[in-house]
């Protein structure tokens, strides 16, 4: 990241944020080690088919500092890039304390991305070094990683749970075992700038590859503040980030790494899952008493929908939960209110990840139907296409400014084109204020889908659907989804009627495309022309209107 211009917030807003206490000099390296140290006894767990474990947090620190000494003895450190992909397995945990101890700058990648992200990230990062998995469920990484194009900066890979031969004989490859024999403990943490690069987060946009998103520690350790803030109007809500206080986020994911936070920060149990299993989820609820998180419309549904859920048992375990990644059916908010439920919603993003919020004590028409006022620290604007503020009740195009925004993308680019001089983030989001000043999205600007909570790409899904010879034009767009909010719905234009392919024929090419399972279209439709735009742009919000009307 020696490369990295940072956007820096106008120093007047700098020194109100450290005056308002949302920013410190404090650093990952000393807040994680603080945390390991003061939680040893913390119990620590995943919940998985393949790699279960029941233990302290304690033991996960031991296993962080033998990774940081491992690398430390091999010249790796504060400010070198280092990325892994992993599962929600006891070893993500460690090897994220421990990358942070070092200083390093980390990119967490998603565990179900294939060789086509993979390879863009790496390559883009610069990452020096990769942990990754083997193989899980149909997941076959280390295929993945060699089909992922050359990777010039890689130097070395640490593989948990390896069974056979790694495919790249050119790359120093470890194995976890091999951590864990090693005989040198990180002996001092790093000490690192505050305003230097921490995480890199990959999230997909309106680009077709995903956009490297780069926080300080200043930026992230803000949204921990205010994420602790919100929860403090609540006492009684979990610390972890999914419903059910048990995470199956993507630790590669922020609401995932998130989970990761707790135990160092607020001296709470960490409880991942390596896959959302709601019947598992609600016997451990039972069994444990664990109360409840927050996480996308999906988790919550997939509970109070299941067999096994008892209004009895797992309501009142239930009774505050916070939504986030799109609107609340009106149908799960009329359930939720009947099993004595209360919701609330929050607006954010990978790179601003803390916008508005509501508490639990706001009244139901706030907390159901808007995303809340912005938080501590947060400044929002709603502006026309010429960049002229809106009158309250006029949608508008969001622009936020904050303590947790972040500083920039690894593509200088893409920064300069949506951070402006005074801080304030071009968000792509179409809103609209109320008299309160409570924000409602109304829409977005940014061509993506969110699927369960996970940013789509539709560029990218339209480039990988153009290689076919016979689709003349494509456009995908979110169609609304019962269980997942949103999926991909692709509207195609074809040479000829005879042309016309069914969706198991697209997914079998997506699939040779390595595009991941989650982001192929889901419905698909033939049109014999778009509605356009005069300059013959498509007219991607009739298309998604259409859609609305349909489901009704």
């Amino acid at each position: 990241m020696q490369d990295f211009v940072p956007s820096q917030a106008p120093i007047e807003l700098r020194r109100r944020w450290q005056a308002d206490g949302l920013w410190s000099d404090d650093t990952f390296p000393a807040v994680v080690a603080r945390g390991l140290v003061g939680n040893r006894a913390g119990r620590a767990r995943v919940l998985s088919a393949v790699r279960p474990y029941d233990g302290t947090l304690g033991a996960l620190g031991d296993q962080a500092a033998l990774l940081a000494g491992l690398l430390a003895a091999r010249g790796i450190g504060a400010g070198d890039v280092v990325a892994f992909q992993l599962p929600n397995w006891p070893e993500a945990a460690s090897t994220f304390y421990g990358l942070l101890q070092l200083g390093a700058v980390v990119v967490p990648i998603v565990h179900i991305y294939g060789h086509r992200e993979v390879g863009h990230i790496l390559r883009q990062s610069r990452a020096r070094m990769l942990l990754t998995a083997d193989r899980f469920g149909s997941h076959d990484y280390l295929l993945e990683l060699d089909r992922a194009g050359p990777l010039p900066d890689l130097e070395l890979v640490v593989v948990v749970d390896a069974h056979g031969a790694f495919p790249a004989p050119d790359v120093e490859t470890l194995t976890w075992n091999d951590v864990l024999a090693a005989d040198t403990s990180l002996e001092r943490v790093a000490t690192v700038d505050p305003d230097a690069p921490a995480l890199v987060c990959y999230t997909s946009g309106t680009t077709s590859d995903a956009k490297g998103v780069v926080h300080t520690h200043r930026t992230f350790l803000a949204e921990l503040r205010q994420g602790a803030a919100l929860r403090a109007r609540t006492p009684d809500v979990a610390m972890t980030k999914v419903v059910g206080g048990l995470s199956a986020a993507p630790v590669g994911h922020v609401a995932g790494m998130l989970s990761l936070f707790g135990p160092v920060v607020a001296a709470s149990g960490l409880n991942l899952l390596d896959r959302w299993d709601p019947g598992l989820v609600l016997r451990t609820m039972a069994a444990d008493h664990l109360t409840s998180g927050s996480g996308a419309t999906y988790f919550l549904t997939s509970l109070i929908e299941h067999p096994d859920f008892d209004p009895a048992v797992h309501a009142p375990l239930m009774a505050r939960v916070g939504l986030g990644g799109a609107p609340i059916p009106a149908e799960v908010a009329r359930r939720a209110t009947e099993l004595g439920i209360s919701l609330t919603r929050s607006y954010g993003s990978t790179e601003h990840p803390s916008i508005t919020g509501s508490g639990h004590d706001e009244p139901e028409a706030v907390r159901l139907y808007t995303d809340g006022p912005p938080l501590p620290g947060v400044d929002i604007r709603l502006v026309d296409e010429d960049g002229r503020d809106v009158p309250v009740g006029t949608p508008g195009e969001v622009l936020s400014r904050g303590p947790e925004r972040f500083v920039g993308y690894v593509d200088p680019t893409l920064t300069a084109a949506s951070i402006d001089a005074e801080g304030w983030f071009a968000t792509g989001d179409v809103g609209v204020l109320d008299e309160r000043g409570n924000l409602s999205i109304t829409d977005r600007k940014k061509d993506i889908i969110i699927r369960g909570g996970e940013n789509i790409s539709a560029a990218e899904v339209e480039d990988m659907m153009l290689a076919r010879s016979d689709v003349l034009e494509v456009a995908v767009v979110a169609a609304p989804d019962a269980r997942y909010g949103e999926h991909a719905c692709a509207f195609v234009r074809v040479s000829d009627a005879g042309s016309q392919f069914g969706l198991d024929e697209l997914r079998q090419q997506l699939e040779h495309t390595g595009l991941a399972r989650q982001k192929w279209p889901e419905d698909l439709r033939f049109v014999d022309d778009f509605p356009r735009t005069p300059s013959g742009k498509v007219q991607k919000h009739v298309l998604r209107a259409q859609l609305r009307d349909e489901a009704g």
